[in-house]
């Protein structure tokens, strides 16, 4: 039996959009996104997935769930993360 502590909290989920094929490298990032879209349904995705989602279909909205962190990695996915200098 071990002994080693373990967190309480709940495990975050997996991105709804990762499968088992090639695509699951594209979800990154540790920052969890929540979009709900007009009927209410709940859609939890990494930010390069949140991105595409929300730029596909703009109706969706971030939930309060959602961290502040989280919503800035989607807007790099979407917008390009660049942040340079010109």
């Amino acid at each position: 039996m071990s002994t080693a502590h373990h967190s309480r909290k709940s495990p975050l989920p997996d991105c709804d959009l990762k499968g088992d094929g090639p695509e699951v490298s594209t979800c990154e990032g540790p920052e969890r996104v929540v979009l709900v879209g007009l009927d209410d349904t709940e859609q939890h995705l990494c930010p390069a997935h949140a991105a595409a989602v929300w730029l596909t279909d703009p109706t969706f909205r971030f939930s309060a769930k959602t961290r502040p962190e989280a919503i800035s990695a989607v807007m790099r996915h979407a917008f390009g993360g660049g942040g340079g200098r010109r």
